[in-house]
């Protein structure tokens, strides 16, 4: 048990606080990135379906995408990627698994090893996954059409708002993406 308990002890201190310049882009981009997002739904959203572009990976996806644009996680591949994959896991165990704790565990955990064996790896997935399954009835009647839209639609408006304001930035050090495929 110590040795279990040593683990747990930090290695390193916090981090300093990012700059303000940083904190500045990083709010721009969120900003943009989610008033896009439900801009876009609202006018093109299905009859009855409100606020359906509005799902919470991607508030997650937004912290990453324009907080953390050099991360692994931020990447085009991963965030377009990670949520169209986790949303087809997501919205195929809801169809096939009626009890809704089960289906979320398993959505969410064969979310993550989709996410992996694709290298798709975007940690608010889970949330997408999550989603479609206890995303309530306007989300279930949506079907597969909830992986075009809003997941798919939603996470492309998140990656071009990424690429066009955290290019913006005359920072070297914050240009995006750092990979494609």
């Amino acid at each position: 048990m110590k040795h279990y308990f040593d683990r747990m002890k930090p290695t390193g201190a916090c981090p300093p606080r990012k700059p303000v310049s940083k904190i500045i882009w990083s709010w721009i981009g969120a900003f943009l990135g989610i008033y896009l997002v439900a801009l876009i739904g609202k006018y093109t959203g299905l009859a009855g379906v409100n606020n359906v572009f509005l799902i919470g990976s991607f508030g997650a996806s937004a912290v990453l995408v324009y907080g953390a644009p050099m991360a692994d996680f931020s990447q085009p591949r991963n965030i377009v990627g990670g949520h169209f994959i986790s949303a087809i896991v997501g919205v195929t165990i809801y169809m096939l698994i009626k009890d809704q704790i089960l289906a979320s565990a398993t959505a969410v955990s064969l979310a993550i090893v989709a996410m992996h064996f694709t290298r798709t790896l975007h940690p608010p997935g889970g949330a997408t996954a999550l989603i479609a399954v206890i995303g309530g009835d306007k989300i279930h009647a949506l079907g597969y059409a909830y992986v075009l839209y809003p997941v798919l639609s939603g996470a492309v408006i998140m990656m071009l708002v990424a690429l066009i304001v955290n290019n913006l930035s005359t920072n070297p050090k914050r240009h995006y993406p750092v990979y494609w495929v």
